[in-house]
């Protein structure tokens, strides 16, 4: 297959569950999922996202509208077709202690060789193939129940490699993981869509690193449905802060990427340094102790306000009231700043 092949489209699909209690989650979605790209669906809880996936996947019908995998309707294939063309990994934890590395990620060649089918040595190389991609060769004969989280969640990973599938949806495959896990998990996956020119989407509430290492975003929200591009284009275009809807103290960093509680500080201070990551990070600390900051040249109209001097993170000055403190920290600065108030 070659980069930017359309692998899965939909055009005005309605999402959701059919039924006299059915209900429609979203309608009119529209988006395509390209060969070599890496996309991270983010979402509230709640937003849809789970139903979204398990609608690509063919575990539940699309209500209204196309769905097509390969430009046929992927309710056309059969369940065996379908497993050879779509690797699922869930956020559910299975139980499968009692199995080894390599034996749970062997029943991923089930669509290749049957249920009771015996590995051919193809098969038995496309699993070491796919233990090496995700750095697992190494503890092939280990059981499941000795891994760490990340370890078994890069074991799963395996498995749905192994299908040799060109589309694989994740969702919420670094739920439980600490943070070197979820980074080493992002990392492999974008990896994964770059080199083995698949289609990967994962669903996430990991921002941080899908904006770092995603090719695409796609936004569900409640009131603007889906809205697909690429991560820098839907950045600048200032529509991270759609995620946050209903609750509209938090806003998106621009600059940093990030989320945080939008600053209402009702003390106001000046700060003065030539360094980006002193200034960002004195103004987080600022803004945590219910500070505004105003940079110079802004405080025009202002007059006796107290101005903030960082050269360095053990050289930091206070002009407040025509004296001039000197602290060595930022510790000691706001045990100046809390005697002040």
């Amino acid at each position: 297959m070659e980069a930017g092949q359309v692998i899965v489209e939909g055009n005005k699909l309605a999402i959701g569950y059919a039924g006299k209690q059915g209900r429609t989650v979203h309608r009119d979605l529209n988006f395509r999922l390209c060969c070599g790209e890496f996309t991270c669906l983010l979402g509230a809880n709640g937003s849809g996202k789970s139903t979204l996936l398990r609608t690509l996947a063919a575990a539940q019908p699309p209500l209204s509208g196309s769905l097509t995998l390969f430009g046929k309707p992927v309710n056309a294939y059969d369940p065996k077709e379908r497993s050879r063309l779509i690797g699922l990994v869930l956020t559910d934890k299975t139980q499968t202690g009692g199995l080894s590395v390599y034996d749970l990620v062997s029943l991923g060649r089930q669509p290749h060789t049957g249920f009771f089918g015996r590995l051919s040595t193809h098969d038995k190389e496309a699993v070491s193939r796919s233990l090496e991609a995700v750095g697992m060769l190494h503890k092939a004969d280990s059981y499941m129940a000795q891994l760490s989280d990340g370890e078994r969640q890069k074991v799963m990973i395996a498995k749905a490699l192994v299908q040799e599938c060109p589309l694989i949806l994740l969702d919420e495959p670094t739920a439980f993981l600490d943070v070197v896990s979820r980074i080493e998990i992002m990392t492999l996956l974008h990896r994964i869509a770059a080199t083995g020119q698949k289609a990967v989407l994962m669903s996430t509430h990991d921002v941080e690193q899908a904006l770092v290492l995603a090719d695409r975003l796609w936004l569900m929200t409640g009131r603007y449905g889906l809205e697909c591009g690429c991560t820098e284009d839907l950045i600048l275009a200032n529509r991270m802060d759609s995620l946050f809807e209903f609750q509209p103290d938090i806003r998106f960093d621009l600059m940093h990427g990030g989320f945080s509680p939008e600053v209402k500080g009702k003390k106001v201070i000046v700060l003065e340094t030539a360094d980006e990551v002193l200034r960002h990070w004195t103004q987080n600390a600022l803004n945590r102790h219910d500070y505004f900051c105003l940079m110079p040249g802004q405080q025009t109209e202002f007059h006796g306000l107290p101005v903030l001097k960082v050269i360095s993170p053990d050289q930091i000055l206070l002009e407040a009231n025509g004296t001039e403190i000197c602290c060595s920290s930022f510790e000691n600065l706001f045990h100046v700043l809390s005697c002040r108030s």
